[in-house]
């Protein structure tokens, strides 16, 4: 049986045709254009948001540091008050400052030295031996840690790390190539600074600094410096363990 079509019906079926075909290529225009604008927008408001909350927290950080300065010059009036009658007064502060020193809550200025370590530059894959590692050429924190204690046992009453004070909690480590101290990311060129002691035998045959200069070739180069300041500690300090006496 033959189907018949009239022209009235053939001219409404090219129209809808149109139309359905005009609206798929509208709504598929719509899917892209709302796709690359995800894209797109996207990382820009999480870079914004990001941004936003990260100058929130510098502000609260400023303010409350602009604080605590305030509250440590008025602790300072009132012990210079208080104590200006006192006989001992003198060796009191002296002790009171060399106490502050060594917990880092005030910034310590004299005779030092200042140590700059840097990783081998001319160490590659293919010019150490067979079975070496590379990473045996960079400064770890193994090496930071060794120098430290080199100053300690030669006086210093104030160290620095790249502008982080040592403190008695301080911690030092290493996770792939990123070192830090007191929490902080430090990077290559470590300058040490060391204010209060004896360094006149840092670099001497068999040290620990020769040692390093020697079997790992690494760039190390250590400076005596007068009037050097060794700047404050300005995190929060947390004994973790330490307990109120009763």
């Amino acid at each position: 049986m033959k189907i018949k079509y009239n022209k009235k019906n053939i001219s409404i079926s090219v129209v809808i045709g149109i139309l359905c075909v005009l609206l798929t290529f509208g709504i598929v225009l719509q899917i892209r254009t709302v796709q690359n604008n995800v894209n797109i927008s996207d990382p820009s408001y999480a870079d914004n948001a990001l941004r936003d909350e990260v100058l929130k927290s510098k502000e609260k950080y400023d303010n409350a540091f602009e604080e605590l300065e305030k509250v440590n010059k008025e602790l300072e009036k009132y012990r210079s008050k208080v104590t200006e009658n006192d006989s001992t007064a003198g060796q009191k502060e002296e002790e009171l400052k060399k106490d502050n020193a060594i917990l880092g809550l005030n910034e310590v200025t004299g005779n030092g030295v200042v140590i700059t370590m840097r990783d081998n530059q001319n160490a590659s894959v293919s010019s150490i031996g067979v079975g070496e590692n590379i990473s045996d050429y960079l400064v770890h924190e193994i090496d930071l840690l060794d120098i430290v204690n080199e100053l300690k046992n030669a006086g210093a009453i104030a160290i620095s790390i790249n502008g982080q004070r040592l403190i008695p909690t301080t911690s030092i480590n290493c996770a792939g190539n990123i070192t830090r101290v007191n929490g902080e990311i430090v990077g290559t060129p470590f300058i040490i600074k060391a204010v209060g002691g004896s360094f006149e035998t840092l670099e001497r045959p068999g040290g620990y600094i020769d040692y390093l200069r020697n079997e790992y070739g690494l760039d190390i180069t250590v400076k005596p410096q007068s009037n050097l300041t060794v700047e404050k500690y300005n995190g929060a300090i947390s004994f973790k363990y330490a307990q109120e006496s009763k």
